[in-house]
């Protein structure tokens, strides 16, 4: 089955926030969505019963898709991640990740995305016999289809992840520099972040920056400030996944510390996902949710869906979840979106062009009407 619209999409999911048309219509980029969080309920289904997966909690598509969103509404990271045992169990052939590509990039351009930077991890669909570079060469080769698909109205790179509790991360950053010119556009580290500090793994991001290649990483969402210094001062990464804790080191007052004021002044963007925080215990709710304070205060904010099945989510919606909590109208998802563009491992021409040809015109029909 493929979306043709987006009530294809509600029908398969759990009951959504009302999203404004304008909303709908506006011009979007994502920089933090994880491939194996974001996959159809109907496709997993599909899949598992093609590959003798038994273990799903539920056969029914409707069904299925509230399962993976009651499962992450726990405040623990680790019990987050857990839903993906299941996504990644279909996970494991040519087809299936070709398929889920090209149904990912269809989804997001459904949604007014127009350019999304996806990420998962190779090492995890590994099981049916895919070596490393098939795996990367299968969902390069499904992103180029659901572009083909969606009529070229969005472009979609992918972010090699290594896993922080597994011992392959420069294994996947050399993968990443062997096929960045085959639709990879950079690296990230991902998982639990507790008892997994980013600089175990710096033998990858120093081979990256020998290399010239992009990398971002999550952090300051599980652990506090301390993990978004070692990030930035000791790996040198360019974006921060997620990075709301850095109001850690932001007093009652507004007073920066240092280590926000770096961040700040340096432009390194935080990859903000407002309904996974809520999830995953970094926020309590969209209402005190830090990206207005940050956003007040100067930083580089990107807006994001993380993983649109597991947090039950789209752009969209989270453009409407902020837009209901701090009053945001188009010109605030302006900023945000040109922010994102501005940090995308993408040529700078790339980016220029989108800003030009496709995000100030559509804001701008937005603000006219």
């Amino acid at each position: 089955m493929h979306l043709s619209d987006n009530s294809v999409a509600a029908a398969e999911t759990p009951a959504r926030t009302p999203v404004a048309e304008w909303i709908r219509r506006a011009p979007k980029a994502v920089l933090h969505d994880h491939l194996d969080g974001g996959l159809r309920p109907t496709t997993i289904v599909e899949l598992a019963r093609a590959c003798g997966y038994t273990a799903l909690p539920t056969e029914d598509p409707a069904s299925l898709a509230i399962w993976f969103r009651d499962a992450a509404d726990s405040g623990s990271l680790e019990r987050y991640l857990e839903t993906f045992a299941h996504t990644c169990a279909v996970m494991q052939t040519r087809e299936a990740l070709f398929r889920i590509a090209a149904e990912c990039a269809e989804d997001l351009a459904a949604d007014g995305v127009v350019y999304a930077e996806i990420r998962y991890a190779p090492e995890q669909h590994l099981d049916g016999g895919l070596t490393l570079d098939e795996v990367v060469e299968a969902v390069n080769d499904g992103f180029r289809e659901g572009e083909r698909r969606a009529g070229g109205r969005i472009t979609v790179r992918t972010l090699l992840t290594g896993m922080r509790h597994t011992d392959r991360s420069l294994e996947i950053a050399q993968l990443t520099v062997a096929h960045r010119e085959n639709g990879v556009a950079g690296f990230d580290i991902a998982g639990g972040e507790v008892g997994n500090p980013p600089a175990r793994h710096l033998p990858a991001f120093q081979h990256l920056k020998r290399h010239n290649c992009h990398f971002t990483i999550h952090a300051g969402e599980a652990v506090g400030a301390e993990s978004i210094h070692e990030a930035v001062q000791v790996c040198g990464t360019e974006r921060i996944g997620h990075g709301v804790r850095i109001t850690d080191d932001i007093g009652e007052d507004g007073t920066l510390g240092d280590l926000a004021a770096y961040v700040r002044d340096n432009r390194i963007a935080l990859e903000v996902c407002p309904t996974s925080n809520l999830q995953t215990g970094a926020a309590k709710d969209y209402a005190s949710h830090p990206i207005e304070e940050l956003r007040r205060l100067g930083f580089r904010i990107t807006l994001n869906t993380d993983n649109r099945l597991v947090s039950g989510t789209t752009m969209s919606e989270e453009f409407q979840h902020m837009a209901d909590a701090f009053g945001y109208g188009p010109e605030i998802f302006e900023e945000f979106t040109v922010a994102a563009l501005d940090a995308a491992f993408l040529p700078l021409p790339e980016r220029r062009r989108l800003i030009a040809e496709v995000v100030r015109p559509g804001y701008a029909s937005l603000t006219s009407a």
